[in-house]
């Protein structure tokens, strides 16, 4: 089998186990409205809605973080969506970005959103993998 083969076969088999359903999306900067002392949430924009694997990584035991006054576990998932995925012309997929679990199988994952910390290129890869993590 050629290595071309070899890749089709498992980018099909990669895309197969994408039972997953995601969001991957930039926020712009939060604003602050002055006259109600309230958090103006940035705006959204869609990069990616589609199949994904979304996976915790085995060895991660989460890091504990402070935010304010609050104390925070990071644990790692690994976000795997089809190989072929394109984005819009001059987008790359960038820390602080999010990935949102609108639908999966594990009912637990539903509305999970995950921080990306970094991608993953390569030609000879069976799906595109993004690293992020739950800051929850």
């Amino acid at each position: 089998m050629s290595v071309d083969g070899a890749l089709a076969a498992g980018r099909a088999a990669a895309e197969a186990r994408m039972r997953d359903t995601v969001r991957l999306y930039s926020q712009a900067a939060d604003g602050f409205d002055r006259t109600n002392g309230t958090t103006i949430p940035g705006a959204q924009t869609t990069l990616y809605t589609g199949k994904a694997r979304v996976k915790a990584i085995a060895a991660s035991t989460g890091e504990e973080a402070q935010a304010g006054e609050r104390e925070l576990v990071l644990r790692e998932y690994e976000v795997s969506m089809p190989w072929a995925t394109a984005l819009p012309d001059g987008v790359r997929v960038l820390p602080g970005m999010r990935v949102e679990v609108t639908a999966s199988e594990d009912a637990r994952m539903a509305g999970l959103t995950l921080w990306v910390t970094g991608a993953s290129f390569s030609d000879q890869s069976t799906a595109w993998r993004i690293r992020t993590e739950d800051r929850a």
